[in-house]
């Protein structure tokens, strides 16, 4: 039975009025699983309207009452996780087991935000001046959107909305049509734990409902995460209408390999870094840098046998390592850039555009492919493929080692794996990326510390989570206060001081 979801605005469900609707398929099996109704310019602005009537009361809820509606919810997911992460699971691909870290991940950013109180004390200085005081104010913006992706149905939601609503905005959410069932469940919670209806909005849609929240004067901020291409439109479009916007893209990330790392955890953790939700993380690793030929020898050695042994399955499978892709065309893409790659003079160690899944022929699985003697001209290299891919570099040397990710186009992760701590500590000073990861493959903060990337991989000079998140969604109003006792002064025509 085909399932018919809607939009959310108001705190009501609705189907709008633009009559177009997009498939959401089960990508074990190929089928669509359900039918999703895409915002159309109307509906859009609909959902902005109840929004922005809706904040100018939530935005005088005192910090403390708002975190209280954060905490309330955080329990009602609690209570809801497993079925949660099972219908993430069933509409994404990834395993259920991979569904819980994305939800757990989008709670301790609202955990974060539950701090709001703290977060939002402004600055004080007394006496700057003779009987001069000067303080400052965080204020919400107003109206914040969020546009999210297919591969983080729960995270990043709700590392978008979380801060948001804590500092007093209204937000309105746009998922991703491919697996929205849990972005709209996560709004009705919010609304059974207190939130008041318009506050957070949810619309499905493509290009249109994308533009109409570029465009409409009331949304005063926007976040993105997806490819390079579309967040570099959305950052620019952003800017030409007024409006601040944080823009992520995507990714090419390294792991160095060190000849004196313990190899061992340098292979499980470029298995399960590289292939883990079949790769499609922005903070996958999908280049592997070897320093040193023996070293890159024993590396892809022990990469090819345990690449060989992964066991693909259905997402609702517990004995499974990764799942399938979200769509027929993420699967199509992935096997282009084998052929690529191969076409490229790459040389393909484990070749996985073959696979098939008995039983699930139609489903939209891909095989763990594995490259060596990769290029930095090879396309399999410089741009994003989003799938179970690992590509090997081999580097001759530290520097070279360093080099690679340094001046790669996209800058969002890196890690590198050694015991020598002066080499550590070399490699996150000089290397030329927005997070770092020292014997830790995935360098994803913790919920109050920043997450972004450099150069392709974020527009924007503000980053998710932790103090920038507060940053973005509010601004700030410095008060210069003085009162005056004594015999009046007369004017002054000259700049004031403090001296």
């Amino acid at each position: 039975m085909v399932r018919e979801l809607t939009h959310f605005i108001g705190g009501k469900h609705t189907t709008g009025g633009s009559g177009l609707f997009g498939d959401v398929y089960d990508p074990n099996t190929g089928t669509v699983q359900a039918r999703v109704p895409l915002a159309g310019r109307a509906d859009t602005e609909a959902a902005i309207t109840d929004a922005a009537a809706a904040q100018r009361d939530w935005g005088q809820w005192n910090p403390q009452r708002r975190a209280r509606i954060l905490l309330r919810f955080l329990q009602l997911v609690d209570a809801e996780r497993d079925s949660l992460a099972r219908l993430l699971s069933a509409e994404h691909g990834k395993t259920v087991a991979d569904a819980h870290g994305d939800l757990q991940r989008g709670l301790e950013v609202v955990e974060f935000a539950a701090g709001i109180p703290h977060l939002l004390k402004g600055e004080f200085s007394d006496n700057a001046g003779p009987g001069i005081d000067v303080h400052s104010l965080r204020s919400p913006l107003g109206v914040v959107a969020g546009i999210t992706p297919f591969n983080f149905p729960a995270m990043i939601p709700l590392w978008q909305a979380a801060p948001a609503l804590a500092c007093g905005n209204a937000f309105v959410l746009k998922p991703s049509e491919r697996d929205p069932s849990v972005p709209l469940r996560l709004a009705e919670l919010f609304v059974e734990a207190g939130l008041p209806p318009g506050v957070l909005n949810v619309v499905n849609g493509g290009k249109e409902a994308v533009d109409t929240l570029l465009e409409d004067p009331r949304v005063q901020a926007l976040g993105f995460v997806g490819s390079t291409r579309v967040a570099a439109h959305v950052y620019a479009t952003a800017a030409a209408h007024g409006k601040r916007a944080q823009c992520f893209g995507g990714a090419k990330n390294h792991l160095i390999v060190m000849p004196d790392a313990d190899l061992d955890q340098a292979v499980d953790a470029l298995v399960g870094a590289g292939y883990g939700s079949a790769g499609e993380r922005c903070m996958a690793v999908s280049v592997a840098v070897p320093v040193g030929e023996e070293t890159a020898d024993a590396l892809v050695a022990a990469l090819t046998e345990r690449v060989n042994a992964l066991r693909i399955g259905r997402s609702d499978d517990p004995e499974a390592d990764f799942g399938p892709l979200v769509s027929r065309d993420a699967l199509d893409r992935v096997r282009r850039y084998v052929d690529i790659g191969v076409n490229e003079g790459a040389e393909l160690v484990v070749d996985g555009r073959d696979f098939t899944l008995p039983g699930h022929e139609n489903g939209f699985f891909a095989g763990a492919s594995l490259f060596d003697r990769v290029g930095p001209r090879m396309r399999i290299y410089r741009e994003e493929i989003f799938g179970p891919v690992l590509c090997v570099a081999r580097a001759a040397d530290y520097e070279e080692a360093l080099r690679l990710p340094s001046e790669h186009p996209y800058g969002n992760g890196v890690a590198i794996f050694t015991r020598d701590g002066d080499t550590a500590r070399d490699f996150t000073r000089r290397v030329h990326t927005g997070m770092v990861g020292v014997n830790v493959p995935i360098p994803v903060p913790v919920a109050y510390h920043t997450f972004g990337g450099w150069k392709r991989s974020g527009f924007g000079d503000l980053n998710q989570h932790g103090p920038d998140s507060v940053r973005f969604c509010t601004r700030t109003k410095t008060v210069t206060s003085r009162w005056p006792s004594g015999a009046r002064e007369g004017a002054s025509f000259t700049l004031p001081t403090m001296g």
